[in-house]
């Protein structure tokens, strides 16, 4: 037997730990590998703790699943979950009848009461995803960006969710479709965000760098583009020096949230080092490009309409460059779609996009556009009025 579980459950102190010492040597049955589930152990003393160290000697490989917060806290305390692994019992969460306030790349977020709003994510297996969005949000704080951190991991369904603090918070996708007289507020703030994240110099190897995702992406557009054109396409990318500066990866108006006059970015878990061309790729699919063939799309997924979202993009991009010159926001734009549309393609191609009409007719869409983009394109690199 390579792995055993096994359980431990109500008190164990110097009365009884002992006989659970016994019982658990007599389970082990020669496994390599155990796990010890206390779901159903409610407290456990220094003797306890000696018949989990006895039975670590025995069987290096041992963790700890669904511990109590209180048995969390004497684990802790004591160096037990340096020494192994410690996994905590879930609280349960519904998410039955909630608003949805925001929505990215990796998961849902909703406000389950007036002060507080969990982040479901997408994957089931999502604890490892939920530790690496608390870590790189803790640095985005501690780097000066102004973000919520999650205090609780709960268990939402068959997967998992990261609960946040946002007292009567409203995302700016809200305010834009509910007060669409707050357009220009609304996009002088979110700019105001996209340079203090653009802004910020992340110390080397903290975050993913986004040139090498890009490249990626190029690599798999090779095999769907004319072969000069995915080489251009590829020599493009490539041109792209390496940046230390923070990129959001989604950032959209539902990742921006307005609680109490202060603004705060949300869902984290995209966050990485990059030239801003990437960012403005993903800002361009999220206001315009994923809803080019379907207007409705922008409706279901922002909250406000495909013209609002025409407006707001082409706003930003005006505030963000510093200037007024369609000619030079056009050119710019141009080079986010070089990016946006290899990272539309790839994705409705891996995700079966081949498979139904519509879909076929998106990317031929994205293609065709594509094509004609690189053919008048010699650099994606850009650079702005202040710079």
């Amino acid at each position: 037997m390579d792995h055993v579980e096994l359980t431990l459950s109500g008190r164990i102190d110097s009365g009884n730990a002992a006989d659970v010492e016994s019982r658990l040597l007599s389970q082990l049955g020669g496994a390599s590998s155990v796990t010890l589930d206390a779901k159903e152990l409610q407290y456990i003393s220094s003797a306890g703790l000696r018949v989990i160290l006895r039975l670590k000697k025995t069987c290096s490989d041992l963790r700890i699943i669904n511990v109590n917060s209180e048995v969390y806290e004497i684990l802790d305390m004591t160096g037990f979950t340096e020494m192994m692994p410690v996994e905590k019992a879930y609280r349960v969460v519904s998410i039955e009848g909630c608003e949805e306030i925001g929505r990215g790349a990796n998961g849902t977020i909703y406000r389950i009461d007036k002060d507080n709003v969990v982040k479901v994510y997408n994957n089931a297996d999502a604890l490892a995803d939920i530790q690496h969005e608390r870590e790189v949000a803790k640095l985005a704080l501690i780097l000066g960006v102004p973000t919520a951190i999650s205090y609780d991991v709960v268990q939402v369904g068959n997967s998992y969710g990261s609960v946040f603090e946002l007292l009567n918070a409203r995302s700016f996708s809200k305010i834009l479709a509910t007060e669409p007289e707050k357009l220009d507020w609304c996009v002088a703030e979110y700019v105001k965000m996209l340079k203090i994240i653009h802004g910020t110099v992340v110390p080397a190897g903290k975050l993913p760098d986004m040139r090498e995702t890009v490249l990626g992406w190029a690599r798999f557009m090779q095999d769907h583009l004319p072969e000069a054109a995915g080489k251009k396409l590829l020599a493009l990318v490539e041109a792209v020096p390496h940046d230390d500066h923070m990129l959001h990866g989604d950032y959209h108006t539902k990742n921006l949230e307005l609680q109490n006059d202060e603004v705060l970015l949300i869902d984290m878990d995209t966050l990485a080092v990059g030239h801003p061309i990437f960012e403005l790729a993903s800002m361009y699919n999220s206001f315009i490009g994923y809803s080019e063939s379907d207007h409705e799309i922008i409706k279901k997924f922002q909250g406000f309409d495909f013209e609002m979202g025409r407006t707001f993009w082409r706003k930003s991009l005006a505030a963000y460059l510093g200037t007024q010159d369609e000619v030079k926001l056009q050119e710019v734009e141009n080079k986010a779609r070089i990016v946006g549309y290899a990272r539309m393609i790839r994705r409705s191609i891996r995700r079966g996009g081949m498979d139904s009409e519509f879909g076929r007719k998106e990317i031929a869409h994205w293609k065709e556009e594509l094509l004609a983009l690189l053919e008048t394109t010699d650099t994606i690199l850009f650079t702005t009025e202040n710079a």
